[in-house]
């Protein structure tokens, strides 16, 4: 088997509610949605989730390659973008590669990727993640009601900007999830916009008032002197790792002992999760993925022995994508279908070969002020009849 070409495609994943977090909120419901499928001699054909623009450019690195040697076709797009690095936007083009590689994997041995790569169980537990910076307190309360009604007993909450704000927005989360455990897990997401002073007094406060479980990413993810200081300061553990590309990134992290656990993004790719959690285990560490459309790194975190927990950010599927999950018991529950468990229709997506440029907005966008806020601003979003705006 050999591969032969690609196909670029876009869809769009519509949340019935706006998203965001404490840097930005989005403009609408949907966000777009990018689909790599790569085409072999054989017919069959993998599916790769994520922005991919460096297409192009690392494509022929696998080009006529057999995808089943996808750990070394891994390292060659590495070696292929050698001298201009394999960070940002082309690490996620290589990470959809990847995803679509190890599909074709799991489909020419006919299983399930989470079997193929050895896991014991389908169920992945989990936690709830809505980014629902952007919603009305009743509009929280309805959203975990709707992922405890799946038995979720654990949820993460984006703040950091208004401590008004998000102390009674944890304790809604709180009462909610409450309804499958006295306990509930707390988790507070930041999203790098403090600086060190700021995060110490920010959790201090609110550890005044509740546990949390962890707070994640309360410096900028390269701090690793700032995160391991802030470790002796705080109850709650510390989480970080989404946005680092490559295993290289993590290194001064946990030489620092900065982390008690350890984040993957899941754009980023099944080889590059699976290289993490093996380092992280090496260190004693658990590690967690951080979600993405269709929750394609779920097979590879079933398979790892130091999974805590995977967020799920909703309990629907983008357009066009039929995928072999289900949510149920506070996680997820991977199907027998072939590969990673993807459908797509084509009819109901589009073509992407330009791949559409970011919003210039949103909460992809770093605010000029963030870190540098000497008191809590509150937002428009606080008046439910002043439309929506980025959070500057």
């Amino acid at each position: 088997m050999k591969i032969t070409g690609y196909r670029s495609l876009a869809t769009v994943h519509d949340w019935g509610r706006v998203t965001g977090d404490v840097n930005g909120v989005q403009s609408g419901d949907t966000t777009p949605v990018h689909v790599l499928i790569l085409e072999t001699d054989s017919g069959l054909e993998g599916v790769g989730v994520g922005a991919h623009p460096d297409v192009a450019r690392v494509f022929p690195a696998v080009e006529g390659e057999d995808p089943r040697s996808v750990v070394a076709l891994y390292d060659r797009m590495l070696d292929w973008v050698f001298k201009a690095g394999h960070s940002g936007s082309t690490f996620g083009t290589i990470g959809a590669i990847d995803m679509a590689l190890w599909d074709l994997k799991a489909k020419a041995a006919g299983e399930p990727l989470w079997r193929m790569l050895g896991a014991r169980e389908r169920f992945v537990p989990g936690y709830a993640s809505g980014l629902e910076y952007g919603l009305t307190d009743d509009e929280l309360a309805q959203l975990y009601g709707r992922f405890a009604d799946r038995g979720f007993k654990a949820g993460k909450l984006k703040g950091g900007r208004d401590l008004d704000r998000d102390l009674p927005r944890l304790e809604i989360m709180r009462e909610v999830l409450g309804r499958n455990s006295r306990h509930p897990a707390l988790m507070f997401d930041v999203n790098e916009s403090w600086n060190h002073a700021q995060a110490a007094r920010y959790i201090g406060a609110i550890e005044e008032r509740m546990d949390l479980t962890w707070v994640e990413e309360p410096l900028r993810r390269w701090d690793a002197a700032g995160m391991a200081a802030l470790r002796g300061k705080i109850r709650a553990a510390i989480a970080s790792g989404e946005n680092l590309t490559g295993l290289e990134q993590y290194r001064p992290l946990l030489d620092a002992n900065a982390l008690d656990i350890v984040q993957v993004g899941n754009v980023w790719g099944v080889t590059h999760f699976l290289r993490v959690a093996t380092l992280a285990h090496g260190h004693d560490l658990p590690v967690s993925p951080v979600a993405y459309n269709t929750n394609p790194i779920a097979h590879a975190a079933a398979a790892v022995p130091n999974l805590l927990t995977f967020e799920v950010q909703d309990l629907g599927f983008p357009v066009g994508l039929d995928v072999d999950q289900e949510f149920d018991d506070g996680g997820i529950v991977l199907g027998d279908r072939p590969g990673i468990g993807i459908i797509v229709d084509e009819s109901l997506l589009s073509s992407d070969s330009a791949q559409a440029v970011p919003p210039a907005t949103g909460p992809h966008i770093r605010p000029e002020r963030a870190a540098l806020r000497l008191v809590a601003e509150p937002d428009v979003i606080d008046d439910p009849t002043v439309p929506l705006r980025p959070v500057s």
